[in-house]
């Protein structure tokens, strides 16, 4: 499935994979939420209740990568690696373009 996101002027698509978290998120959808950048590397939205989330694991990411932070109910879109690995961690999808214009947001 792909969807698309629309951050500021920038209008993104993404491809996102099949499991709960994803069918959880895309049944919000239409979906508008203020996103905060975190650590210089991600973008960031923390909803008030969890997600189903059984296919969390620890691992690294990809620049571009959707995916889901149990521990504080965020949606996080990655857009610099610094090779982190961070555990309880869902992937949600991935963007089919690039996404490193997050850098400029300075927030």
């Amino acid at each position: 499935m792909k969807i698309k996101v629309t951050a500021g002027k920038h209008v993104l698509t993404a491809t996102l994979v099949d499991n709960a978290t994803t069918r959880s998120l895309v049944s919000k959808f239409p979906l508008t939420v203020p996103m905060m950048n975190l650590y210089s590397r991600e973008m960031c939205y923390r909803f008030s209740n969890p997600l189903p989330a059984n296919e969390v694991q620890q691992s690294g990411y990809e620049i571009g990568d959707l995916s889901y932070w149990t521990p504080r109910h965020s949606l996080v879109i990655f857009y610099k690696q610094n090779g982190e690995v961070i555990s309880n961690l869902q992937k949600i999808g991935h963007f089919d373009s690039s996404v490193e214009f997050f850098k400029q947001t300075g927030e």
